[in-house]
């Protein structure tokens, strides 16, 4: 009866780790029906997903969004794309009219890139200072990469 109860156990606990996992969201269980037998044939069967890669492909050119607002001024970027991936991304326009926008987007514009390069989206975090700055560059490399699709 020990037997029985532990793996009843056994098979909640794995269910309730796929579930709850942040990467088991690709997994699978199939738990086997209950019979009523007490043998240890029933097993637990896992099948893995493969997993589609997450890293659009785009068409190779050089792409230049809308420019959008950033509060002291517009942000318009122009997106590079070299065999289907971004490889880089330049700021065509951004606030640089008074001391502390030059101060918080010189500091600003590195991260973004860096990260939509490193993410190959515009699914970059917000960068402490430059909210404003952050929502104009994630517009404007969506409207360069949509038409890149």
């Amino acid at each position: 009866m020990k037997k029985i109860a532990v793996s009843g156990f056994v098979i909640v606990v794995f269910v309730l780790y796929a579930i709850f996992n942040p990467r088991s969201q690709n997994v699978q269980s199939v738990v086997p029906e209950a019979t009523g037998k007490t043998n240890n044939s029933q097993s637990v069967q896992v099948k893995a997903s493969k997993t589609p890669s997450t890293s659009p492909t785009y068409k190779d050119g050089t792409y230049t969004g809308k420019s959008f607002d950033a509060f002291y001024g517009n942000i318009q970027i122009k997106a590079v794309i070299s065999s289907g991936k971004i490889t880089d991304v330049q700021f065509l326009q951004y606030p640089n009219d008074q001391p502390e926008s030059v101060e918080i987007n010189t500091a600003a514009m590195p991260a973004l890139k860096q990260e939509a390069i490193q993410k190959q989206s515009t699914n970059v975090d917000a960068v402490s200072r430059a909210t404003d700055s952050t929502a104009a560059f994630k517009k404007s490399l969506a409207s360069a990469l949509a038409q890149a699709h």
